[in-house]
């Protein structure tokens, strides 16, 4: 469910794009929100910092910096953000969306399309043969950007979604999965039949991620690692580097300088 947002924004584009290939980027407060809307092209969102979040009818996206979401032509969705974000969008028109997929998903963005994406951010395009050529490159690498589904999926299952719900109220939540099987009043076999399901992949892997798109947030805000680890249920700094290191492939002080030195 989505909370009214304090900061309502209005959709750049409302009748035509400008161009074929459109780059914008915006910085987000927290709690902001594009309201319920539909447009004839295709648009590729991604954050720099922060995490975007795309709600559509039966389906929510959400992403942090190594995914961006892809939306097709006339999918009617809301985008939101709980946090601080910068994120862009690349907009394209109809004819040009037949290389991407024909239904929303999250893309992975390897490090050529990020840095694509980084250098029109820095350098605010201008209407020359160069940037025309560069957006045509971000085109071709997010053509063979690997599919990635919702990088963190949910489930209508009524088993499975008070759980998930659960966790995501509180990611630093301790209980083991027979524990939360028991709140469910199911068992913990039924509910990793239901992870793999509805989810694409394990109940473990589910909620490491969970808990990275936390600590992204938390990082922004300057906690320290420990903190952050003590937050998210972990008996131990290290504990949680690795775990991050994992998912992220790089140390939460690598990613935080990282992210300082772009900002």
């Amino acid at each position: 469910m989505i909370k009214t947002s304090q900061h309502l924004q209005i959709p750049p584009f409302s009748e035509a794009l400008p161009a074929p290939i459109v780059f914008r980027t915006a910085c987000m407060p927290a709690a902001a929100s594009y309201p319920r809307h539909r447009h004839a092209w295709g648009e590729f969102v991604y954050a720099f910092s922060g995490v975007m979040e795309i709600a559509l009818a039966r389906h929510h996206y959400l992403a942090p910096p190594q995914y961006g979401i892809w939306l097709p032509p006339n999918v009617e969705h809301v985008g939101f953000n709980r946090h601080a974000a910068t994120h862009c969008s690349l907009y394209l028109a109809p004819a040009l969306c037949s290389v991407l997929p024909s239904i929303p998903c999250a893309l992975t963005a390897g490090p050529l399309l990020r840095a694509i994406l980084d250098e029109l951010r820095l350098h605010p395009p201008t209407a020359t043969v160069e940037y025309e050529r560069l957006l045509q490159v971000l085109l071709d690498q997010l053509a063979c950007s690997p599919h990635a589904g919702s990088y963190l999926p949910t489930s209508s299952d009524p088993l499975l979604g008070p759980v998930l719900r659960a966790l995501k109220a509180d990611p630093g939540d301790p209980r083991s999965l027979p524990q939360l099987a028991r709140m469910a009043n199911t068992s913990e076999r039924t509910l990793v039949r239901r992870c793999q399901r509805d989810l694409g992949m394990s109940f473990v892997e589910w909620r490491q991620r969970l808990k990275v798109i936390e600590a992204l947030a938390l990082l922004e805000k300057g906690q320290t690692v420990e903190t952050i680890a003590f937050d998210l249920g972990y008996s131990s700094a290290s504990a949680f580097i690795s775990m991050f290191r994992r998912m992220m492939g790089a140390t939460p002080v690598e990613y935080r300088k990282g992210k300082l030195t772009k900002n």
